[in-house]
C-alpha cells in the first residue's frame, strides 16, 4: 500500500502539503461528527487511503482536493452514524462522547498527558463541549451532518446536499431542526470563572464526603451519568435528583479512598479527573447552569480515556 510520502508513480507529489494541510479540519470536523477521537482518526486514514488509492490523474482531475476530501470524510462518518445506533443497543449502560484534554494541561502533564497532543487537531471551542456534543447525539445522522457542516463549518446547504444527499431545502430544514434541539437544551451559561469556582467547591465537598455542601452545588433535578462501557463498573442508568447524586459521590470516596482529584479542562470546559497511582481512571464533565451544577458525565470506559492515559 502507498503512503502520502510515496505515491503510487514514486515521484514527488506537488500536492502533498497542500492535501496533508486538511487532515486537522478533517479530525475537528469528524469528531464533532461522532463523538470519539478514535473513530475521527480512523475516518481521516480513510479519507486519505482513498485519496491515494486513486491514479495521479483522477487526482489531477479533482478541481478542489479540499472539498473532495471533505465530502468523502463527511460520506463515512453519515454511514458511521447510521451504524453506531446499531451498535449502541448493545451497549452496555450509558454511552458519552469521548473526552477531550486542554493543550497546556496535556503538555505540562497536569492531567496525565502523553507526547501526542489531541488538542493538536481538534480545536477546543462550544462545538466541542460535553452538553453540545451529548444533545449532537440524540439527533438524526443526517440532522447532525448538516448541523455541524452548516451551522460550525460554514459549508453551504448545496454542499452539504452532495454530502446528505438530499435537497439543498432538505438540508436547511435539517440544521433548522437540530438547531430548535440545541437552543432547547440550553440554559443560560455561567460566566467561565464562576463555572470552574463551582467545580472546585464540588471537589472540595466531594473529598470532604460534604453530603450538604454536594446537595447545595446540585440542581435539585440535576443528572449523573456514567459510561463504564461493560469493562469497568458504572452505574448502568442516570442518577436523578441532588440527594442521590451527592450520596453516590459520598460513597464512591469511601469506596476508593486513594484516588486523587484534579482540576482539568475537559472538552474546554471546567471538568475533574479521578486517578488511581497516576493512573486517569475517570474523567467528568459538568453542565452549571447559573449557580448550579445540572449534568454531571463521568466516562470510565478506559477505551475513551487512552488521550488521558496513554504514554
Amino acid at each position: 500500500m502507498t503512503t502520502p510520502s510515496e505515491p503510487g508513480d514514486g515521484r514527488l507529489d506537488p500536492g502533498l502539503s497542500a492535501i496533508m494541510s486538511e487532515r486537522r479540519r478533517l479530525t475537528n470536523l469528524a469528531y464533532r461528527l461522532l463523538g470519539s477521537l478514535a473513530d475521527a482518526e480512523d475516518v481521516v486514514q480513510e479519507t486519505y487511503a482513498r485519496w491515494y488509492a486513486m491514479s495521479r490523474q483522477q487526482q489531477e482531475g479533482i478541481e478542489s482536493p479540499g472539498a473532495w476530501l471533505t465530502r468523502v470524510a463527511g460520506r463515512i462518518c453519515l454511514d458511521l452514524l447510521g451504524s453506531a445506533r446499531a451498535r449502541r443497543e448493545s451497549y452496555v449502560g450509558e454511552w458519552i462522547p469521548e473526552p477531550l484534554p486542554e493543550r497546556t494541561e496535556w503538555i505540562s502533564g497536569r492531567c496525565g498527558g502523553t507526547t501526542a497532543d489531541p488538542a493538536d487537531r481538534v480545536t477546543l471551542d462550544e462545538s466541542v463541549n460535553m452538553a453540545f456534543l451529548v444533545v449532537l447525539d440524540s439527533m438524526t445522522p443526517a440532522e447532525r451532518v448538516a448541523f455541524i457542516l452548516h451551522d460550525v463549518f460554514r459549508y453551504s446547504f448545496a454542499e452539504v446536499a452532495e454530502i446528505v444527499g438530499r435537497t439543498p431545502a432538505a438540508c436547511r430544514q435539517l440544521a433548522s431542526s437540530a438547531r430548535r434541539r440545541i437552543h432547547a437544551s440550553r440554559a443560560p451559561a455561567a460566566p467561565a470563572a464562576q463555572r470552574a469556582g463551582i467545580v472546585r467547591a464540588f471537589k472540595q465537598a466531594w473529598a470532604a464526603k460534604d453530603i450538604d455542601a454536594l446537595i447545595g452545588l446540585l440542581d435539585p433535578d440535576a443528572t449523573a451519568t456514567g459510561d463504564g462501557g461493560g469493562l469497568v463498573s458504572a452505574v448502568l442508568r442516570p442518577i436523578e435528583g441532588a440527594e442521590r447524586i451527592a450520596r453516590f459521590f459520598a460513597d464512591r470516596t469511601s469506596a476508593v479512598p486513594k484516588a486523587t482529584i484534579l482540576e482539568c479542562t475537559v472538552n474546554g470546559q471546567p471538568g475533574l479527573v479521578a486517578q488511581l497511582d497516576g493512573v486517569t481512571v475517570s474523567v467528568l464533565a459538568f453542565d452549571v447552569a447559573g449557580d448550579r451544577i445540572k449534568r454531571i458525565w463521568a466516562v470510565l470506559n478506559p477505551d475513551k480515556l487512552r488521550p488521558w492515559t496513554a504514554g
